[in-house]
Protein backbone atom coordinates (compact mmCIF):
# COMPACT_ATOMS: atom_id res chain seq x y z
CA UNK A 1 0.00 0.00 0.00
CA UNK A 2 1.12 3.09 -1.11
CA UNK A 3 1.56 6.18 1.03
CA UNK A 4 -0.60 8.22 -0.74
CA UNK A 5 -3.44 5.23 0.08
CA UNK A 6 -2.91 6.28 4.13
CA UNK A 7 -3.80 9.75 3.16
CA UNK A 8 -7.59 9.59 4.45
CA UNK A 9 -8.03 9.89 8.53
CA UNK A 10 -4.26 10.20 8.79
CA UNK A 11 -2.41 10.82 11.78
CA UNK A 12 0.38 13.20 12.04
CA UNK A 13 3.60 11.94 13.50
CA UNK A 14 3.90 15.16 15.98
CA UNK A 15 0.81 14.33 17.18
CA UNK A 16 2.13 11.42 18.93
CA UNK A 17 5.70 12.43 19.92
CA UNK A 18 8.72 9.77 20.04
CA UNK A 19 7.78 7.71 22.65
CA UNK A 20 3.91 7.16 22.53
CA UNK A 21 4.87 6.38 18.63
CA UNK A 22 7.83 3.67 19.15
CA UNK A 23 5.13 2.21 21.36
CA UNK A 24 1.76 2.45 18.97
CA UNK A 25 4.82 0.91 16.48
CA UNK A 26 5.83 -1.71 18.59
CA UNK A 27 3.38 -3.30 21.05
CA UNK A 28 2.41 -6.37 18.62
CA UNK A 29 6.32 -7.52 18.75
CA UNK A 30 5.71 -10.05 21.51
CA UNK A 31 9.61 -11.61 22.43
CA UNK A 32 9.62 -15.13 21.07
CA UNK A 33 12.86 -16.39 22.04
CA UNK A 34 14.15 -17.12 25.60
CA UNK A 35 17.25 -14.97 25.50
CA UNK A 36 15.05 -12.23 25.11
CA UNK A 37 15.14 -10.51 28.87
CA UNK A 38 14.01 -6.94 28.00
CA UNK A 39 12.85 -5.54 24.55
CA UNK A 40 11.33 -2.12 24.04
CA UNK A 41 11.02 0.63 26.41
CA UNK A 42 14.04 1.08 28.36
CA UNK A 43 17.23 2.61 28.10
CA UNK A 44 18.64 -0.53 26.69
CA UNK A 45 17.54 -4.01 24.98
CA UNK A 46 18.61 -6.60 27.58
CA UNK A 47 19.61 -9.92 26.17
CA UNK A 48 21.64 -13.93 27.19
CA UNK A 49 20.63 -17.00 29.30
CA UNK A 50 23.80 -16.42 31.36
CA UNK A 51 24.14 -14.54 35.11
CA UNK A 52 25.73 -11.96 32.72
CA UNK A 53 23.16 -10.44 30.26
CA UNK A 54 24.25 -8.80 26.96
CA UNK A 55 22.99 -4.56 26.85
CA UNK A 56 22.06 -3.39 22.91
CA UNK A 57 21.25 0.16 22.41
CA UNK A 58 20.98 2.30 19.04
CA UNK A 59 21.39 6.00 18.85
CA UNK A 60 20.83 7.74 15.57
CA UNK A 61 21.99 11.40 15.06
CA UNK A 62 20.65 13.20 11.83
CA UNK A 63 22.20 16.62 10.41
CA UNK A 64 19.70 19.30 10.86
CA UNK A 65 17.74 17.70 13.45
CA UNK A 66 20.69 16.75 15.89
CA UNK A 67 23.66 19.22 15.06
CA UNK A 68 24.28 22.07 12.86
CA UNK A 69 27.43 21.51 10.91
CA UNK A 70 28.05 25.39 11.03
CA UNK A 71 29.32 25.17 14.48
CA UNK A 72 29.83 21.35 15.01
CA UNK A 73 33.58 19.94 14.74
CA UNK A 74 33.55 16.65 12.56
CA UNK A 75 36.01 15.34 15.21
CA UNK A 76 33.54 16.54 18.34
CA UNK A 77 30.42 14.67 16.05
CA UNK A 78 32.26 11.29 16.19
CA UNK A 79 32.90 11.48 20.22
CA UNK A 80 29.43 12.48 20.79
CA UNK A 81 27.95 9.70 18.33
CA UNK A 82 29.83 7.14 20.31
CA UNK A 83 29.20 9.29 23.51
CA UNK A 84 25.23 9.08 23.67
CA UNK A 85 25.14 5.52 22.84
CA UNK A 86 27.81 4.48 25.57
CA UNK A 87 25.47 6.79 28.04
CA UNK A 88 22.34 4.83 27.43
CA UNK A 89 24.67 1.52 28.33
CA UNK A 90 25.36 3.80 32.06
CA UNK A 91 22.12 3.93 32.45
CA UNK A 92 21.48 0.74 32.81
CA UNK A 93 24.42 -0.11 35.12
CA UNK A 94 26.08 -1.81 32.50
CA UNK A 95 29.87 -1.57 30.93
CA UNK A 96 30.21 -0.71 27.36
CA UNK A 97 32.27 -3.48 25.11
CA UNK A 98 31.70 -2.92 21.61
CA UNK A 99 30.01 -0.15 19.16
CA UNK A 100 28.98 -0.19 15.22
CA UNK A 101 28.92 2.35 13.29
CA UNK A 102 26.13 3.25 10.33
CA UNK A 103 27.07 6.37 8.04
CA UNK A 104 25.21 7.89 5.22
CA UNK A 105 26.51 11.13 3.12
CA UNK A 106 26.24 13.26 0.59
CA UNK A 107 29.37 14.09 -1.86
CA UNK A 108 29.68 17.15 -0.25
CA UNK A 109 31.90 15.43 2.46
CA UNK A 110 35.41 14.87 1.67
CA UNK A 111 37.01 11.51 2.73
CA UNK A 112 39.07 13.66 4.74
CA UNK A 113 35.95 15.01 6.33
CA UNK A 114 34.98 11.57 7.22
CA UNK A 115 38.61 10.82 8.74
CA UNK A 116 38.14 13.50 10.77
CA UNK A 117 34.34 12.29 12.27
CA UNK A 118 36.39 9.12 12.62
CA UNK A 119 39.42 10.15 14.55
CA UNK A 120 36.52 11.24 17.19
CA UNK A 121 34.98 8.25 17.40
CA UNK A 122 38.51 6.41 17.86
CA UNK A 123 38.85 8.80 20.42
CA UNK A 124 35.77 7.90 22.45
CA UNK A 125 35.97 4.43 21.71
CA UNK A 126 39.72 4.68 23.15
CA UNK A 127 38.59 6.85 26.32
CA UNK A 128 36.09 4.25 26.96
CA UNK A 129 37.46 0.71 26.40
CA UNK A 130 35.57 0.18 23.80
CA UNK A 131 36.24 -1.77 20.05
CA UNK A 132 34.42 -0.94 17.08
CA UNK A 133 33.37 -3.47 15.65
CA UNK A 134 31.56 -2.99 12.19
CA UNK A 135 29.13 -0.79 10.28
CA UNK A 136 28.04 0.63 7.29
CA UNK A 137 28.73 3.15 4.70
CA UNK A 138 25.66 4.49 2.21
CA UNK A 139 25.03 7.89 0.15
CA UNK A 140 22.70 10.11 0.99
CA UNK A 141 21.03 12.79 -1.08
CA UNK A 142 21.42 15.58 1.75
CA UNK A 143 23.46 16.18 4.65
CA UNK A 144 24.75 12.94 7.15
CA UNK A 145 23.00 10.63 9.35
CA UNK A 146 25.20 9.13 12.02
CA UNK A 147 24.20 5.75 13.61
CA UNK A 148 25.45 3.45 16.85
CA UNK A 149 24.65 0.50 17.96
CA UNK A 150 26.56 -0.05 21.29
CA UNK A 151 26.97 -3.26 23.21
CA UNK A 152 27.79 -3.79 26.62
CA UNK A 153 27.26 -6.58 29.55
CA UNK A 154 25.89 -6.12 33.19
CA UNK A 155 25.15 -9.12 36.09
CA UNK A 156 21.58 -9.79 35.86
CA UNK A 157 22.28 -9.05 39.76
CA UNK A 158 22.86 -5.17 38.85
CA UNK A 159 20.63 -4.36 36.41
CA UNK A 160 18.83 -0.85 36.70
CA UNK A 161 15.51 -0.81 34.64
CA UNK A 162 13.25 2.46 34.92
CA UNK A 163 10.54 0.00 35.86
CA UNK A 164 12.23 -0.83 39.66
CA UNK A 165 11.53 2.99 42.20
CA UNK A 166 9.90 1.98 44.72
CA UNK A 167 7.66 4.27 48.00
CA UNK A 168 10.44 6.26 49.71
CA UNK A 169 13.61 5.75 47.18
CA UNK A 170 15.82 8.83 46.83
CA UNK A 171 16.04 10.14 43.65
CA UNK A 172 19.57 11.10 42.68
CA UNK A 173 21.25 12.94 39.88
CA UNK A 174 24.86 13.21 38.78
CA UNK A 175 26.77 16.71 37.08
CA UNK A 176 24.58 19.31 36.86
CA UNK A 177 22.11 20.29 34.57
CA UNK A 178 20.76 23.13 31.86
CA UNK A 179 24.43 22.97 30.66
CA UNK A 180 24.51 21.41 27.15
CA UNK A 181 20.98 23.65 26.61
CA UNK A 182 22.87 26.72 27.60
CA UNK A 183 25.94 25.68 25.19
CA UNK A 184 23.58 25.08 22.33
CA UNK A 185 21.45 28.86 22.83
CA UNK A 186 25.01 30.41 22.25
CA UNK A 187 25.74 28.52 19.40
CA UNK A 188 22.84 29.49 18.12
CA UNK A 189 22.87 33.31 19.15
CA UNK A 190 26.37 33.36 17.30
CA UNK A 191 25.27 31.57 14.11
CA UNK A 192 22.68 33.96 13.52
CA UNK A 193 24.78 37.03 14.27
CA UNK A 194 27.23 35.36 11.71
CA UNK A 195 24.64 34.88 9.32
CA UNK A 196 23.80 38.91 9.81
CA UNK A 197 27.61 39.72 9.29
CA UNK A 198 29.59 36.93 7.76
CA UNK A 199 32.73 39.12 8.92
CA UNK A 200 31.72 39.05 12.78
CA UNK A 201 33.88 36.88 14.63
CA UNK A 202 32.60 35.23 17.81
CA UNK A 203 33.92 35.11 21.03
CA UNK A 204 33.67 31.98 23.01
CA UNK A 205 36.13 31.76 25.60
CA UNK A 206 34.09 32.29 28.54
CA UNK A 207 31.44 29.92 27.91
CA UNK A 208 34.01 26.78 26.95
CA UNK A 209 31.85 24.47 29.58
CA UNK A 210 28.44 24.76 28.21
CA UNK A 211 30.14 25.00 25.06
CA UNK A 212 31.92 20.96 25.86
CA UNK A 213 28.69 20.11 27.22
CA UNK A 214 26.80 20.10 24.28
CA UNK A 215 29.20 19.50 21.38
CA UNK A 216 31.26 16.89 23.38
CA UNK A 217 29.06 14.90 26.67
CA UNK A 218 30.74 12.31 28.72
CA UNK A 219 28.88 9.22 29.35
CA UNK A 220 28.84 8.94 33.15
CA UNK A 221 30.91 5.50 33.34
CA UNK A 222 32.67 7.10 36.35
CA UNK A 223 29.51 7.13 37.72
CA UNK A 224 28.37 3.50 37.45
CA UNK A 225 32.34 2.57 39.06
CA UNK A 226 31.29 4.59 41.85
CA UNK A 227 28.29 2.93 42.85
CA UNK A 228 29.21 0.24 42.46
CA UNK A 229 32.59 0.67 44.53
CA UNK A 230 30.45 1.56 47.35
CA UNK A 231 28.42 -1.27 46.69
CA UNK A 232 25.21 0.71 45.52
CA UNK A 233 22.67 -0.90 43.26
CA UNK A 234 20.11 1.68 41.87
CA UNK A 235 16.66 0.96 42.01
CA UNK A 236 16.06 2.71 39.02
CA UNK A 237 18.02 4.55 36.56
CA UNK A 238 17.89 6.51 32.92
CA UNK A 239 20.45 8.65 30.98
CA UNK A 240 19.06 13.01 30.96
CA UNK A 241 19.25 12.87 27.64
CA UNK A 242 15.51 14.79 27.11
CA UNK A 243 15.72 17.04 30.34
CA UNK A 244 15.21 16.42 33.84
CA UNK A 245 11.40 16.67 33.81
CA UNK A 246 11.01 13.98 30.94
CA UNK A 247 13.30 11.53 32.32
CA UNK A 248 11.29 11.73 35.70
CA UNK A 249 8.32 10.74 33.75
CA UNK A 250 9.81 7.51 32.50
CA UNK A 251 10.59 6.43 35.71
CA UNK A 252 8.11 7.48 37.45
CA UNK A 253 5.84 6.15 34.67
CA UNK A 254 7.82 2.57 34.33
CA UNK A 255 7.68 2.29 38.20
CA UNK A 256 3.88 3.49 38.51
CA UNK A 257 4.91 6.02 41.30
CA UNK A 258 4.61 9.78 41.80
CA UNK A 259 7.78 11.74 43.10
CA UNK A 260 8.63 15.16 44.46
CA UNK A 261 11.76 16.95 43.71
CA UNK A 262 12.55 20.09 45.20
CA UNK A 263 13.94 23.22 43.25
CA UNK A 264 16.68 24.72 45.35
CA UNK A 265 18.37 20.89 45.08
CA UNK A 266 18.63 20.86 41.98
CA UNK A 267 22.70 21.72 40.65
CA UNK A 268 23.35 24.25 38.01
CA UNK A 269 26.32 25.79 36.62
CA UNK A 270 27.03 28.76 37.06
CA UNK A 271 27.58 29.43 33.52
CA UNK A 272 24.29 28.02 32.79
CA UNK A 273 23.09 30.84 35.37
CA UNK A 274 24.39 33.00 33.37
CA UNK A 275 23.72 32.24 29.63
CA UNK A 276 20.33 32.40 30.99
CA UNK A 277 20.49 36.10 32.11
CA UNK A 278 22.05 37.22 28.93
CA UNK A 279 19.74 35.51 26.77
CA UNK A 280 16.30 37.07 28.33
CA UNK A 281 15.36 38.18 31.89
CA UNK A 282 12.63 35.49 31.69
CA UNK A 283 14.80 32.62 30.76
CA UNK A 284 15.49 31.09 34.11
CA UNK A 285 18.12 28.48 34.95
CA UNK A 286 15.95 25.84 36.64
CA UNK A 287 13.93 25.64 33.15
CA UNK A 288 16.85 25.05 31.21
CA UNK A 289 17.62 22.15 33.75
CA UNK A 290 14.34 20.92 33.71
CA UNK A 291 13.54 20.71 29.68
CA UNK A 292 17.06 21.41 28.10
CA UNK A 293 18.11 18.23 27.41
CA UNK A 294 21.11 16.69 25.59
CA UNK A 295 23.07 16.65 29.65
CA UNK A 296 23.67 12.94 29.80
CA UNK A 297 23.81 12.64 33.26
CA UNK A 298 22.63 9.76 35.42
CA UNK A 299 19.07 10.03 37.12
CA UNK A 300 18.75 7.19 39.66
CA UNK A 301 17.09 6.14 43.19
CA UNK A 302 18.16 4.33 45.76
CA UNK A 303 16.83 2.50 48.82
CA UNK A 304 16.94 5.27 51.71
CA UNK A 305 19.42 2.55 53.41
CA UNK A 306 21.76 3.70 51.15
CA UNK A 307 21.48 7.23 51.88
CA UNK A 308 24.71 7.18 54.27
CA UNK A 309 26.76 5.77 50.88
CA UNK A 310 25.49 8.45 48.37
CA UNK A 311 25.10 11.24 50.24
CA UNK A 312 28.66 12.45 50.27
CA UNK A 313 29.55 10.90 47.15
CA UNK A 314 31.17 13.37 44.84
CA UNK A 315 29.17 14.63 41.78
CA UNK A 316 25.79 13.09 42.87
CA UNK A 317 23.25 15.31 44.36
CA UNK A 318 19.98 13.57 46.43
CA UNK A 319 17.19 15.86 44.61
CA UNK A 320 14.14 14.26 46.18
CA UNK A 321 12.03 11.46 46.61
CA UNK A 322 10.20 8.58 45.34
CA UNK A 323 6.24 9.23 46.57
CA UNK A 324 3.07 6.72 46.49
CA UNK A 325 1.04 5.10 43.37
CA UNK A 326 -1.29 7.68 41.58
CA UNK A 327 0.69 10.46 43.02
CA UNK A 328 1.65 13.62 40.89
CA UNK A 329 5.27 14.06 39.47
CA UNK A 330 6.69 17.20 41.44
CA UNK A 331 8.56 19.93 42.06
CA UNK A 332 9.15 22.09 45.32
CA UNK A 333 9.87 25.31 45.40
CA UNK A 334 11.75 27.32 48.05
CA UNK A 335 8.51 28.80 48.62
CA UNK A 336 6.98 25.27 49.21
CA UNK A 337 4.64 25.30 46.55
CA UNK A 338 4.41 22.38 43.98
CA UNK A 339 5.10 22.76 39.88
CA UNK A 340 3.74 19.81 38.52
CA UNK A 341 6.18 18.89 35.64
CA UNK A 342 5.28 18.15 32.23
CA UNK A 343 7.78 17.03 28.95
CA UNK A 344 8.45 20.33 27.54
CA UNK A 345 11.51 19.93 26.15
CA UNK A 346 11.07 16.85 23.62
CA UNK A 347 7.42 15.76 23.60
CA UNK A 348 7.39 12.39 24.06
Amino acid sequence: MSELEYQEGRTELDALGQVALINRLTDDFAPVNESTVKGVGDDCAVVGQGKTKTLVTTNTLAEGIHFDMMYTPLKHLGYKAVAVSLSNIAAMNGTPRQITVSVAVSNRYSVEALEELYAGIRLCCQRYDVDLVGGDMNSSRSGMVLTVTAIGEVDEEKIAYRSGAKLHDLICVSGDLGSAYSGLLILEREKVTYQANPNFQPDLDSYDYVLERFLKPEPRMDVVHKLAKSGVVPTSMIDVSKGLASELLHICKASDCGCEVYEERLPIDYQTTRVCSEMSQNMLPVSNALNGGGDYELLFTVNQKDYDKVKDMEGIHIIGHITEQGSPVVMVTPQNSTITLTAQGFRD
